[in-house]
This record gives structure tokens, sequence and C-alpha cells, in this order.
């Protein structure tokens, strides 16, 4: 049996966006969430977690809070769930959870920092997904569990486009990428289209680096002169370390099709544990590109989640 922590509240909303009620018991549906909760759905984040001891720590400091005011679906006593990877599992009973994101973005300051200029959701709720279902129930041992497989490697598409934004143009390179990393084994956990915009591009860029922590983020379009051309630039605005080696690569590869190759501004970087490559933005480019690195890149990842730590050839 690995760690162990105790349900010290179960709650749940009918509604998104207000405090949540406690209730004694909850049925927890697979790849749904909480059976009448609020953000129950087919999607990554439902069921939110919170350590009770963080929100102890945070009444000490003058906060007259109850369970579910920040959100929370589960406040569990024994776990600092902040401190764990995405992919971690939780069994509770017969239900089994998995991390999949470590805070959340708070778009608008709720009733709680108001009060005290703070909230520890953003940084402190984790959320997972339900696998395996069943009943849980308020003081219910939830226990922390190794997994049955590896967590597969999980990525995510951007495509850079102002036109394929506004509907005038379909997108045929995101998809594109994406089926081909479905192929590969990855899971495709986002497909996001977007305008050529740096902002945006970089609070995307830092929300799946940072909070759904995955292994590989490839973005198509943006990386030529054109002055609305500004993929490059975010994409080293948020890297903590440079990959030059998988862009000169691709540029070298390119250069032997066409010699507008040398045009391609885009770059490869990681921020903490996830390599982010710069595409070109045509379908035809970024097959050709994915044909040079698609098969080294495994071992570059395996690198940053720590699983090898020897490069040397024998």
């Amino acid at each position: 049996m690995g760690k162990t922590g105790i349900i010290k509240a179960i709650c749940i909303s009918d509604i998104r966006g207000i405090q949540k009620t406690e209730i004694p018991s909850a049925v927890l549906r697979p790849d749904h969430g909480i059976e009448g909760d609020a953000h129950a759905g087919k999607w990554h984040r439902q069921v939110s977690l919170l350590s009770y001891d963080k929100i102890e720590e945070f009444r000490k400091r003058g906060a007259d809070i109850e369970f579910g005011a920040f959100g929370e679906n589960l406040v569990v006593e024994g776990f600092d769930f902040s401190s764990l990877p995405v992919g971690t599992q939780f069994r509770c009973g017969d239900a089994l959870l998995e991390m999949t994101q470590i805070g959340k973005e708070c778009h608008s300051h709720c009733a709680i920092y108001q009060v005290m200029g703070d909230c520890i959701m953003p940084r402190e709720g984790v959320f997972a997904r339900v696998l395996e279902g069943g009943t849980i129930h308020t003081g219910d041992m939830l226990v922390q569990v190794e997994r049955t497989s590896p967590l597969p490697w999980q990525a995510a598409v951007i495509t850079l486009s102002d036109k394929g934004a506004a509907g005038e143009r379909k997108d045929e390179s995101g998809p594109a990428i994406a089926k081909r990393l479905r192929a590969a084994g990855y899971e495709v956990v986002e497909e996001i289209l977007q305008a050529d915009n740096a902002a945006v591009l970089k609070k995307n860029l830092i929300r799946l680096c940072d909070q759904r922590q995955l292994d590989l983020i490839l973005t198509t379009g943006g990386t030529g002169f054109s002055p609305t051309d500004v993929t490059p630039e975010a994409t080293l605005a948020v890297a903590d370390r440079l990959a030059p080696g998988i862009s000169e690569a691709i540029r070298a590869a390119s250069m032997q099709i066409t010699p507008r190759a040398m045009l391609s501004r885009g770059v490869s970087v990681i921020r903490k544990k996830t390599l982010i490559i710069n595409l070109p933005g045509s379908p035809k480019a970024v097959m050709e590109s994915m044909d040079v690195f698609l098969d080294t890149i495994p071992h570059a990842m395996e690198l940053l989640r720590g699983q090898k730590g020897d490069c040397g050839r024998k």
C-alpha cells in the first residue's frame, strides 16, 4: 500500500463558478466524474482535490471558510497534492482517479481573494479524471497506488493562424500532426487553434507545461518573416533551456527539398520537463519535419522524465 490520506469532505454544486456544498457520500462514474456535480463531464478536470492541511494553514491566516469554498470536490488530509506529478493515481474503495492537472488559472478573483488577497486553489488544487467508478464516503481512505502501466507520452498541438482562428481557412496542419502523433502511440490531450498572438501563445505554453506537465508540444505556423509571425519569440520567452539541434536538423533536411527552408525561424526549447518544437505551417512541411525527429525525441523525453541517465553509446 502506498501513501494514504483521509477524505475529510465531499463537495458538489450544480452550477459552475459557485461555492460547493458538502454531502456525506458520492458516486463516481468512469470518464465522467461525480454524479450531480457541474464539473463532471467528458474532459480532464472531472474531479478537483485540495489538501485539508493547506486549507487549515489558510484558515490560520484568518480566513473564515467552509469546505467547498474554493470549488473543490474532495478535501483530503495527508497529501500535498501539488507536489505530486501528473499521472499519479489514487484509489478509494472501487474508485480509481488519475491526476491530470496541477493548479488552474483564476480568470476572475473569487470572494475569498477579495477578502484575503489570496486564494490557494490556483496553485494547490489539482484535478483528476475517473478511471474506475465507485461510491465514496467522508472518512474513507484515499490511497496513492502504483501505476500498472507507464504513463503514455502526452502531447498537445497548437496551430497559429489568424485566418484559421477567424474561420476563414480550414486548419489542416494541426489535425495532421495530431493524427500522426496518435499513430505513434502518443496521447494528444489538446488541439488548439489560435490567432498569431504572442501573449495567448505564451499563456497556452505555460499552462500546458506547468499545469498539465506534458511531454511534448508541437506548434505549427507563425515561424516565417511576416510581421505577425511571432511563434519563435513567444516560445523563447517561456523557455528554461534551448534544444537547438532539433530545429537545426529540421532546417538541414528541409534544405534538401527547398532552399526556402532557410527562411524558417522555428526554435526548439525545454520548459521544465516539456519539449516544445516549432513546425512550419503547411501540412506537407510539418510531415517532412516530423520525419526528422519523431523517432529520436522519445530518448530526449525519457531524459526529461528522469527515466534514463546515460546518453553514451554502447
